[in-house]
């Protein structure tokens, strides 16, 4: 399993290097414009933009806090630690550490680690369905609507993302009321191409329902969405103020909500696969690209805010995460590392454990 996780990397790092060589023959660039560009920015801008972030975490505690609710009640700030030191893990160590925060909660608040990622999989529903809500809302209402690059095609995907949406949650609720029966259909129809990924979805599907039981009420479930339609608005906000922020560059300072939409869907996609550093530059080369090619930014404001979009967004929680690691003697490898087999010693009979 390291191995072929060593050829990833190693692969990722030879495709980075070649794109900076090819680039750096095709592309003008000047640093020092580049630097200009940073010494001019509005930091303030980038300030407001790092405050939204850290309220968003405050966010996914409290929801995470409300999640919890009908098996155990906890402070709404009681996962807070565990949500920024989990971030943390995926800054450094990449998309490997997502487990990290179900397996620390579920040390915080003593339940079992299998429970805590039906959890997980259950707030990645209700991230999924608010961005695509926001997005979706944003590119058919916006004023400027009709001035972004192929709009017509952007409708059409505003469109799909609504029904994406409405179909998600109508089968969250049909998961929700029988999600054994659901998961035996699935299994049995998808059996017939192979039993070892039928087993696997099923096992998905009833996962997702072991975290859509968390929700007792309609109460609960407008509560949360409110909590994440609120904390993705503050994400929002942020890359809105980061771009914002780059005041030399007249197509960064009159950003619209619209066209910062765009921005937030190409970096999202940029980071699905998230490997350990590498992945900090494919991220940035990602908005890069997308602020060169769909807004016509020149390449040195480009760089410098695909760079600040990084921090601001993702990497700025990195030395809270360390510190508070610190205190409460976490060693993140370690526990990045552990989170991979969290559910194995459950279902052994083991109680899992923490090694600090």
């Amino acid at each position: 399993m390291k191995s072929k996780r060593w050829i990833v990397w190693a692969v990722a790092v030879i495709a980075v290097v070649v794109l900076v060589l090819v680039a750096r023959n095709r592309i003008h660039f000047s640093w020092q414009t580049f630097w200009q560009q940073l010494q001019q920015a509005d930091w303030k801008k980038f300030a407001i933009g790092i405050a939204m972030i850290y309220l968003a975490y405050v966010c996914r505690s409290v929801r995470w806090a409300l999640f919890l609710k009908p098996v155990k009640r906890v402070g709404p700030l009681e996962t807070l630690g565990s949500q920024v030191i989990g971030f943390t893990g995926v800054a450094l160590f990449g998309r490997l550490a997502d487990l990290v925060r179900p397996y620390l909660i579920a040390r915080r608040v003593q339940l079992s680690v299998g429970s805590q990622v039906a959890v997980y999989t259950v707030e990645r529903m209700f991230d999924m369905g608010s961005m695509a809500l926001i997005f979706a809302i944003t590119l058919l209402l916006a004023p400027d609507r009709n001035s972004l690059p192929h709009h017509d095609l952007l409708e059409r995907v505003a469109v799909v993302s609504l029904l994406v949406t409405v179909g998600l949650a109508v089968f969250a609720a049909l998961v929700r009321a029988s999600g054994g029966v659901v998961a035996g259909a699935v299994e049995r129809s998808l059996g017939v191409i192979s039993k070892r990924f039928a087993h696997s979805v099923a096992e998905k599907i009833r996962a997702f329902r072991d975290g859509l039981n968390t929700l007792s009420s309609f109460k609960d479930f407008a509560l949360a969405l409110g909590i994440s339609l609120l904390m993705w608005g503050m994400i929002t906000f942020a890359y809105l103020e980061t771009t914002r922020a780059f005041v030399a560059s007249p197509q960064l300072a009159g950003m619209t909500l619209a066209r910062c939409m765009l921005l937030m869907a190409a970096s999202m996609g940029g980071s699905i696969v998230q490997l350990p550093v590498v992945g900090w530059f494919t991220q940035i080369g990602v908005t890069t690209v997308t602020m060169q090619k769909l807004f016509g930014v020149a390449p040195e404001p480009a760089l410098g805010a695909g760079a600040m979009l990084l921090v601001v967004t993702f990497m700025c929680i990195i030395p809270v995460g360390l510190v508070w690691a610190r205190f409460e003697h976490i060693s993140l490898k370690k526990i990045a590392e552990e989170s991979e087999h969290a559910k194995e010693p459950e279902a052994s009979g083991q109680p899992a454990v923490v090694k600090t």
